[in-house]
Formats: C-alpha cells, sequence, structure tokens
C-alpha cells in the first residue's frame, strides 16, 4: 500500500523522478525506460523497485516484457498526502498573519 511521505521521498531522487515522469506517459519495459539516462538497466530496475515498493509503480506482463507504469491509486494517495499539507500550511500562514502563534 502506498505511503504519501515515502513516496515523495522517493521522488526526491531525480533519476526516480525521470523514471516516474517517462512511465506516467504510457507503460515501458525497462529498456526502453534506460534510453538516454545515465545509468544502467539494473539501475532502473532498482529505481523501479523503490518506486513500486512505496506504490507509485505497478508492473505488468505482456508476453515476455514486463511493462512499467504509473500506478493511479499511489498517485492518489500521494496527492491526497500533498493536499492535508497544504491545508495545513494555510491554516498556519493564516493563524500567523491573524496575530497568532504560529508552530
Amino acid at each position: 500500500m502506498a505511503n504519501g511521505a515515502a513516496a515523495i521521498q522517493a521522488l526526491g531522487d531525480p533519476t526516480r523522478r525521470e523514471i516516474f515522469e517517462r512511465i506516467s506517459k504510457c507503460p515501458l519495459a525497462v529498456v526502453e525506460i534506460a534510453e538516454n539516462l545515465p545509468i544502467s538497466r539494473p539501475a532502473v530496475s532498482q529505481h523501479l523497485k523503490v518506486l513500486k515498493d512505496v506504490g507509485l509503480v505497478r508492473v505488468r506482463r505482456n508476453g515476455t516484457r514486463h511493462l512499467y507504469y504509473a500506478d493511479p491509486k499511489g498517485v492518489e494517495i500521494m496527492r491526497k498526502y500533498l493536499d492535508r499539507l497544504w491545508e495545513r500550511a494555510l491554516t498556519s500562514l493564516k493563524t500567523f498573519s491573524e496575530g497568532g502563534e504560529g508552530h
């Protein structure tokens, strides 16, 4: 199951973020994901494992190929987490601007 904070942390790595952006457009195999990346295919596989472990990526088999794609459920959990953070930040800003004490 996805965890919003863990998903954001996983996307903090620029390579993982690039990989996630690529597979968000369409399902891709490791060899296609690795294209034009300055890392090896095994390294891409390790990054995909991290993204899969936090619930942002799923894999499906298409014949002999494994296609990786963004998991909409994981993305939704991350979005809800960010929404909660945003609401807290706005509440804190409002309290501060009204002369209250901030955290």
